[in-house]
């Protein structure tokens, strides 16, 4: 049965991506719900004991921001917006769900600092970069991009608290995410991306998937060798 359901996932994407190069709107109505759903579906039909309220969450807010961006309005990208900030709150809980509650190989101190620093760095300098062209949309993009960086930072801090597929999954989703908002963002506000509908759409749909997947990977019984050199 999962594997139907992930037959429909990528379905579901793949007429995304499609209705975004050939420009149907019908499709594109269509299929970018049905991503989200099936994701969330693939999630449910795992083992019950490991199943979290807070990825419910965040795969039901990715789901409403999904279909408010459908609407291309000013409007209506405030409430996608807001559906994506309390999506990534929910994953940024989810995260401190899906691990150990003690470690003997997590980052420690400079560690964090060092590997922290360029993700911190992309997250505020996009932020410089664009904030003289966001006008009245200055405040709630700066507090979203605020708790995008806080959701990959969290991801980054699970090293050494999960399994080692679970880490990598997680971290490179998140990271991801991170440059499909980014896309979107330097699309929407600085300069146009060239096939920017579909590399937003691409990166984001990888991202939720590396998401979903690396938490459902999290085995609490299982500890994680170390592969980030100190």
């Amino acid at each position: 049965m999962r594997g139907f359901v992930l037959i429909l996932f990528a379905a579901f994407s793949f007429g995304e991506l499609v209705s975004r190069l050939i420009g149907n709107s019908l499709l594109h109505w269509f299929c970018k719900p049905g991503i989200m759903v099936t994701l969330g579906g693939y999630y449910l039909l795992h083992d019950r004991t490991t199943r979290s309220r807070a990825v419910l969450l965040a795969i039901f807010f990715s789901l409403a921001g999904d279909v408010a961006l459908i609407i291309e309005s000013e409007d209506f990208f405030i409430t996608g917006l807001t559906a994506f900030l309390l999506g990534h709150l929910c994953y940024i809980l989810a995260y401190r769900q899906h691990r150990f509650e003690a470690a003997d190989n997590d980052l420690q101190g400079v560690q964090k600092i060092r590997l922290a620093f360029p993700i911190v760095l992309a997250g505020t300098g996009l932020v410089v970069v664009l904030y003289p062209t966001l006008g009245e949309l200055r405040i709630p993009v700066v507090i979203y991009s605020a708790v995008l960086v806080a959701m990959v930072l969290s991801a980054l801090f699970r090293f050494g608290r999960t399994t080692n597929n679970s880490f990598w999954m997680v971290f490179c989703g998140a990271l991801t995410f991170m440059i499909s908002d980014s896309l979107l963002a330097i699309d929407k506000f600085l300069l146009p991306v060239s096939h920017a509908s579909l590399l937003i759409m691409s990166t984001y749909i990888i991202a939720q998937f590396l998401l979903i997947q690396g938490l459902i990977l999290h085995h609490p019984n299982l500890r994680m060798t170390r592969t980030i050199v100190a």
